[in-house]
């Protein structure tokens, strides 16, 4: 694969034939190497598979990854989903919060990266996401996203995270079915300072408890589990999200990259064990299961395009006696409690 250089060594030479390679890369090979990376490898794990130097594998992932979200921008559009869940998952870049130096480090870039995300519950497609800090800014623009991409109101539920109350309000009115499932932990017994004593369940009070936030919303619809399912697959088929591990993405550019890539993969691609279709076909997005060869094709080939705006919701008349308001406001129906 490569001789030895007197001046450079026989590992830049490698490297570099490596490189060279991959520019006139067939494309049996970039779906390997594609294949790799969305079951879960890492790009070291992706270079020895392939024999393809990791830092043109990156260059081929940073362009098809931001080939996937101009994809989804272009395809989840218009949907009518009933039943929306967010969320947010952790992880970081380039280093750990306490480590970051406010000096030298760019905050907004390095330390604590959160990846919001709305999931329909119904067809199981993730139908927006965003990567950023947690706080009020980043939970208003994975709001408007998800609302600029529905044409009809949905019962939306979030975990007891404060930061989803103002912009739901804002981008859905008060007419919203928005409801919360906290879940209470506490000491269990476990040792002190571990995940155990964290994470654990109280002994004698109720361990998740709902309520309503906005409109009237059917509590017992009302749960995050899809979307936390979603968040543990995530893990599992992302090697930047697993845990104590090198895998963590050095720079923010090749995470965000990496999340869209895993997202339309996973909508696009992937059959839904329950339901024997892709999360896509079951909204209505496409009519057949991509194969991850159309998928490289086109997501290499979409062009630049317009992100969804929003557009009028239609409330859909809700179960039981009511009665629709003026100026197309919503419903007045009685409920019990």
């Amino acid at each position: 694969m490569g001789v030895l250089c007197p001046d450079r060594g026989l590992m830049a030479c490698v490297a570099l034939d490596w490189v060279v390679y991959m520019s006139n890369l067939d494309d049996v090979t970039r779906l390997s190497v594609l294949n790799a990376l969305v079951n879960g490898n890492s790009l070291r794990d992706t270079e020895r598979l392939n024999e393809v130097h990791r830092d043109t594998i990156m260059r081929f992932a940073l362009r098809i990854g931001e080939g996937c979200q101009r994809l989804h921008d272009r395809l989840v559009r218009d949907l009518a989903c009933a039943l929306v869940d967010f969320d947010e998952q952790h992880s970081w870049c380039g280093k750990k919060q306490k480590r970051i130096d406010p000096e030298k480090d760019d905050e907004s870039t390095v330390g604590e990266q959160w990846t919001w995300a709305s999931l329909d519950r119904t067809s199981k497609l993730i139908i927006a996401w965003h990567v950023g800090k947690r706080d009020a800014a980043n939970a208003d623009r994975i709001v408007a996203d998800t609302r600029a991409r529905l044409v009809v109101m949905p019962q939306i539920t979030t975990d007891g995270c404060p930061l989803y109350e103002k912009p739901i309000l804002y981008y859905f009115g008060y007419s919203v079915p928005y409801a919360q499932m906290i879940k209470r932990f506490g000491n269990s017994g476990g040792k002190p300072g571990t995940d155990a004593e964290k994470y654990g369940v109280p002994k004698g009070v109720d361990f998740i408890q709902k309520r309503a936030v906005f409109g009237s919303p059917d509590l017992a619809k009302a749960t995050t589990y899809a979307i936390e399912r979603s968040n543990l697959t995530n893990r599992q088929w992302n090697s930047r999200l697993a845990r104590r591990t090198l895998c963590f993405s050095k720079k923010l550019e090749n995470h965000k990259a990496a999340i869209a890539l895993q997202y339309v993969y996973r909508n696009l691609c992937v059959i839904s064990r329950n339901m024997r279709i892709t999360p896509a076909m079951a909204a209505g997005v496409t009519d057949h299961v991509w194969t991850l060869s159309e998928l490289m094709v086109t997501a290499l080939a979409e062009p630049e395009g317009e992100k969804p705006r929003i557009s009028e919701l239609f409330i859909p008349k809700p179960p039981g006696t009511s009665r629709e308001l003026p100026n197309g406001r919503g419903w007045l129906r009685s409920v019990t409690g």
